[in-house]
């Protein structure tokens, strides 16, 4: 076999794969598919709000956060933060198309506070998972 066909070969792979992992992140509504294999451990939280919603997860004591907007696909404002009680916030924000985060942090057996927003819309959870 050519390089030249070698590299047609490997550009198609290529091509594959990444259009087999477009189709993962985006579900029939147009919303990323729960954020699979964004956070690990299992969905302790979902926090919805008008313009998006935050997934909450917990694992071996590490609680992970995601802001998912209803609308994906243009950038806007948002953000996502955790805080373990008598800890500063973990927080990623900024313009984004997806999602804001993920974000973990070590709570143990601690309260944790999460925030999410996207554009105008927000939620806050107050202290949760105690």
């Amino acid at each position: 076999m050519g390089s030249g066909a070698m590299r047609r070969r490997l550009a198609l792979g290529v091509a594959v794969l990444a259009a087999s992992g477009a189709l993962v992140l985006v579900a029939p509504g147009g919303a990323l598919a729960a954020s699979d294999g964004l956070c690990a451990g299992r969905k302790v939280k979902t926090l919805p709000f008008a313009t998006g919603a935050v997934h909450v997860y917990k694992r071996n004591g590490y609680v992970c956060a995601v802001t998912l907007p209803t609308q994906p696909g243009t950038k806007r404002t948002m953000s996502v933060s955790v805080q373990a009680r008598g800890n500063r916030p973990v927080v990623d924000e900024g313009r984004f198309a997806y999602r804001a985060g993920p974000v973990t942090v070590h709570a143990g057996h601690r309260c944790v506070w999460v925030k999410g927003a996207v554009a105008r819309g927000s939620v806050s959870s107050g202290w949760i998972l105690c």
